[in-house]
């Protein structure tokens, strides 16, 4: 995911299997058919698209980065029984950086101006 994570921020869209094996040789000692596997794989359960192009497929994420580490934080909230409660620990355990963020998400949903 990773890998086309990065492919995507530097604005080339979808990648075939050779090409993540490319990306992942300096990093780790896989086989191609590895890499395949696990792209099949994630392709299967929803978090890549994949289209043919020739006789490779192309793979791209389904969802950004950011809309994946969402969609995690999301289902721990749904694991908890108090969601007030776990949102309260969480912002309690923020950076004051990182308040003044939710902050200003709060206020663009909200219209509202709120002091820092």
């Amino acid at each position: 995911m990773e890998v086309l994570w990065a492919r995507e921020d530097a604005g080339v869209q979808a990648a075939t299997a050779r090409d993540v094996s490319r990306a992942l040789a300096g990093d780790r000692d896989l086989a191609h058919t590895t890499v395949m596997t696990v792209l099949d794989r994630l392709a299967k359960k929803g978090f890549l698209e994949r289209e043919r192009d020739g006789r490779a497929w192309r793979y791209q994420p389904v969802a950004s980065r950011e809309g994946y580490v969402t969609e995690l934080m999301l289902g721990a909230l749904n694991e908890t029984g108090d969601r007030d409660a776990a949102l309260a620990h969480f912002v309690r355990s923020v950076s004051s950086d990182e308040i003044d963020v939710i902050r200003e998400a709060l206020a663009g949903l909200t219209g509202k101006e709120h002091p820092v």
